[in-house]
């Protein structure tokens, strides 16, 4: 029997390009008939956000200025209304930490529901304007997403997990991520960027080819 086809996803809840990458790999997948396992990985955009986080809308103009942030979500707009990507930028008051919600996602991969996780957080945060670096609010996606909210919510409040989900993340910039999503295929090939579902499909099925003549 054929291994099924790794994908590992690094990304960020609060990369919106990430949550466009994730809305791309799934018209992707839509379209192949392969058996493909997802697998997400953590990765940090400021690991410098403290851990009540940061109110949006100071961070966003200490980071791009006041004359950048007028436009700087037109592209996202523009390239999610093909695969009605749901951004409600206006909602969104908090800049969370993110630490909390890997540790989430890690968790989820234990139960088999981690592409149901990650699409929850996404869009409690960039559909809802959810505060995701609120451990009350993980714990209700995580409800909502069908993992045991009361259960998840007692562990974030324990270091189940800190060091390895820190770990995991140093891992990814040592092996060269410096931008996400970053797609590694097969554990071979890495794709970075919210690429188009047909990149997405052409990169999958040549490294596909060459894994299978391996």
């Amino acid at each position: 029997m054929a291994e099924r086809f790794t994908i590992d996803v690094v990304s960020d809840a609060i990369c919106p390009w990430c949550f466009l990458g994730k809305r791309r790999l799934d018209a992707a997948l839509g379209a192949l008939d392969m058996d493909v396992f997802i697998r997400w990985r953590p990765y940090m955009l400021d690991p410098t956000i403290p851990p009540e986080g940061l109110d949006r809308n100071e961070y966003m103009l200490n980071k791009f200025g006041p004359e950048r942030i007028k436009t700087i979500h037109d592209p996202l707009i523009d390239a999610g209304r093909g695969l009605d990507v749901p951004y409600h930028f206006d909602l969104i008051t908090r800049t969370p930490n993110t630490l909390d919600a890997h540790r989430l996602i890690r968790w989820a991969h234990t139960v088999e529901r981690q592409n149901e996780m990650v699409e929850r957080l996404f869009m409690a945060y960039w559909s809802e304007g959810r505060d995701i670096g609120n451990r009350d609010v993980l714990a209700q996606c995580a409800g909502e997403a069908g993992i045991n909210a009361q259960q998840i919510r007692e562990l974030l409040d324990t270091d189940q997990d800190v060091a390895e989900t820190k770990a995991e993340i140093e891992h990814a910039t040592n092996i060269g991520v410096t931008g996400v999503p970053t797609y590694i295929l097969a554990q071979s090939y890495a794709l970075v960027g919210a690429q188009s579902p047909e990149v997405l499909i052409d990169a999958i099925n040549r490294v596909a080819r060459v894994v299978g003549d391996a």
